[in-house]
């Protein structure tokens, strides 16, 4: 069946959602890791494609998105303040671009960027345009398709929603906003001509087939780069007890990831510095070929320099 599957694949076909459970449920995992490895390379680039983001707005956030440190509804440590300037900004995506990061987002709290805060974060895309030669994406909540115009014509080119989690399981996790919202968000930015990255977080107490059912959902969206956050539990948040998923499991989901979306980046985002380097190794080998780099939101990221010695010792140029 896993061969049978990824020679589909990869003359242009696609699996159905029974065919990535039954996928999941595979005795010969090595096979499948190995099977989701050829997809890998037969679609994907020789370069691995790191990217950064700037925490652009923080905290206060009126969704009450369960694990999110930044949500208002909670009590944690998270750092709050305003739109910043443009000269941090600017700073930052210098230093990234030294690094030999090539694309920078600015990612903000709360449901979304509007009015005088729109403003403010077009001047810095209109910054940072003249000052790096960065491809520049964001994340900033769930925009109407005016708004979105005024980022592309200010120099934005990808744009950022998550999906987070399977349609059955989203309510659990929030009530002030729905899957539907941000999928009518993506729908308008990929009319005007952006990009699209949208992805999830996994081991926030979702079933093995919840995780499928994110991945189904997420062909929907079509994105270009698809985020794989792992739920790192933070203090002050509904889910701060929440035991962590294993490595196999996380492994597991990669590999059916790459079945579900043979052509999009899988992205190693949040929560991967818990993982041993061999596991990470591993999911560089099966799937993934791109990551957020440097810090990230809420929780520590990874050393750029880290990040491209993996992805070298990965087999990426």
């Amino acid at each position: 069946m896993i061969q049978s599957l990824k020679e589909r694949i990869i003359n242009g076909g696609r699996i159905s959602f029974r065919e990535a459970l039954d996928l999941a449920e595979t005795p010969h995992r090595e096979e499948l890791y190995e099977a989701a490895a050829e997809i890998t390379k037969h679609f994907g680039k020789p370069e691995f494609d790191p990217c950064s983001i700037i925490n652009a707005r923080a905290g206060k956030c009126s969704e009450n998105c369960k694990w999110c440190a930044q949500s208002g509804h909670y009590h944690t440590d998270s750092d709050v303040h305003g739109i910043i300037d443009a000269e941090k900004v600017v700073a930052q995506a210098k230093y990234d671009e030294k690094k030999g990061v090539k694309r920078f987002s600015q990612v903000t709290s709360g449901r979304a960027v509007k009015g005088e805060a729109l403003k403010k974060i077009c001047d810095n895309y209109r910054q940072l345009k003249k000052e790096t030669n960065m491809f520049l994406c964001g994340s900033l909540g769930l925009l109407e398709k005016e708004d979105l115009q005024q980022l592309w014509d200010a120099g934005m080119r990808r744009y950022h929603c998550n999906l987070e989690a399977a349609p059955s399981y989203f309510g659990e996790l929030c009530t002030t906003h729905t899957i539907d919202d941000k999928i009518k968000t993506l729908k308008a930015a990929r009319e005007i001509g952006f990009q699209l990255c949208s992805g999830g977080i996994i081991g926030m107490g979702e079933t093995r087939e919840q995780r499928i059912e994110l991945g189904e959902k997420l062909r929907e969206v079509a994105p270009d780069s698809i985020p794989i956050n792992i739920l790192q539990p933070i203090k002050g948040t509904p889910l701060e007890d929440m035991p962590l998923i294993d490595e196999d499991e996380i492994l597991l989901t990669i590999a059916i990831y790459r079945f579900l979306h043979p052509k999009a980046e899988l992205r190693f985002a949040g929560g991967r510095k818990r993982l041993s380097r061999e596991a990470q190794l591993k999911a560089l080998h099966i799937g993934i070929n791109s990551a957020v780099v440097g810090d990230l939101l809420t929780t520590v990221g990874s050393a750029i320099d880290e990040d491209r010695q993996l992805a070298l010792d990965a087999g990426y140029k």
